[in-house]
C-alpha cells in the first residue's frame, strides 16, 4: 500500500557564516489521505522547516518527501500554504485575491463563468462571500485569514499546510476559525499539516499530534494519536477526561522530556499549566463564542496562502 504522504529520513543542513547548522535529522512521518496532523514543539525545533520541505520551498539534504507516489522537489498547487503573516494583495479585492490562485490553476480547465462560480463557492465556505468587493484594509484580521484559507482551498490542493494560521488572532476569533476549519475539513476531507504552539488547539483539531524534540538536529520525539470522536464540541471537551489526559501527555513531553529546566520562568509557567484544570481556556472561549455572533474583531495582520 502506498502512503498518501511520506517523509522518509529527512534531514537538512544550512550554511551559517561558513559553518554547517543541522536543523533536522532523520524525520520520518506517514500520513493517510484526509488526516489532520499537528506539529508542536518549542521555538527553533524545526517545525516550519518540516513544513517548508513538504511545500517544496526547501530541498532536504538527506531523505525526501513522497506525495501520492511522486517525489516533492519544488513548490506546486497540490500543496497550498496558509502562513501566519498577512499576504493578501492590498490593492485587490477579496474576490480578486482568490481569483489570482484560481486563474493560475484552472485557467485552461475551467471557463470564466466556472471560475467565477468556484471563487464564490470557496468564499462562501469560509463565510466571506458577503465581503467579496472589499479590500483587505476594510476587513478584520480574522476575515483576512478566512480569505487566505479560501484562496488555498480554491486551488484544490492535495495537502493543506498551515503555519500557525491563528497565532496572531485574539482568542475569540481564533476559536471561531478553529471551528470553521473543523467544519471545512469534515466536509472536504482535506489532508492537513498544521504547526501550532497551542496545546489545546492541537488536541481539539488533530487526528495525531507530532511532537518535535529540541534542535539542533531536531527530530520527531513522539507521536500522539487523538481518538476523540468527531464532530468535536469545545465546550463538551473542556471537562472530558480523555481531552484532559491527551493535553497532559503533550505538556509532559514539551516540558518534562524536551522542555525548559525546572525553576525557570518558562518551566514554572509550564508546571502551572500542567496542574491547572485542563480546558479552562477552551471552555471560557466557547462560552464567549456562544454569546457573541458578530463580525470578527480586528487583529494584527495575518493570513495568506
Amino acid at each position: 500500500m502506498i502512503n498518501y504522504l511520506e517523509l522518509s529520513g529527512v534531514g537538512i543542513e544550512f550554511d551559517t557564516n561558513g559553518s554547517k547548522f543541522r536543523a533536522l535529522q532523520n524525520v520520518n512521518l506517514k500520513l493517510d489521505k484526509g488526516e489532520f496532523v499537528s506539529l508542536i514543539g518549542h521555538s527553533g525545533c524545526g517545525k516550519s522547516t518540516v513544513l517548508n520541505i513538504v511545500a517544496g520551498l526547501y530541498r532536504a539534504t538527506e531523505g525526501g518527501v513522497i506525495l501520492e507516489g511522486k517525489e516533492v522537489l519544488d513548490p506546486g498547487p497540490d500543496r497550498a500554504v496558509v502562513f501566519q503573516n498577512h499576504s493578501l494583495m492590498p490593492w485587490l479585492s477579496v474576490y480578486d485575491n482568490v481569483a489570482l490562485a484560481v486563474d493560475q490553476v484552472f485557467r485552461r480547465s475551467k471557463s470564466r463563468a466556472e471560475r467565477r462560480d468556484w471563487i464564490e463557492h470557496n468564499l462562501a465556505l469560509v463565510n466571506m462571500d458577503h465581503a467579496m468587493d472589499k479590500l483587505p484594509s476594510e476587513i478584520s484580521g480574522g476575515m483576512k485569514q478566512r480569505v487566505g484559507i479560501a484562496r488555498c482551498l480554491a486551488m484544490q490542493p492535495k495537502v493543506l499546510l498551515m503555519d500557525e494560521p491563528f497565532g496572531a488572532l485574539d482568542a475569540l476569533t481564533r476559536a471561531q476559525l478553529q471551528d470553521s476549519l473543523m467544519q471545512i475539513q469534515a466536509e472536504l476531507g482535506n489532508t492537513v499539516i498544521m504547526i501550532t504552539h497551542d496545546v489545546d488547539e492541537a488536541v481539539l483539531l488533530s487526528d495525531r499530534i507530532v511532537m518535535m524534540s529540541n534542535g539542533p538536529a531536531a527530530t520527531i520525539g513522539d507521536i500522539l494519536p487523538v481518538g476523540l470522536a468527531r464532530p468535536r464540541d469545545r465546550l463538551a471537551l473542556a471537562e472530558d477526561p480523555e481531552f484532559v489526559h491527551l493535553r497532559q501527555q503533550v505538556l509532559e513531553f514539551l516540558y518534562a522530556k524536551h522542555g525548559h529546566p525546572a525553576g525557570t520562568q518558562a518551566g514554572n509557567q509550564a508546571e502551572a499549566a500542567a496542574v491547572s484544570p485542563a480546558g479552562t481556556r477552551l471552555a471560557a472561549v466557547a462560552k464567549s463564542d456562544a454569546a457573541v455572533d458578530s463580525p470578527e474583531p480586528g487583529a494584527p495582520g495575518t493570513a495568506a496562502a
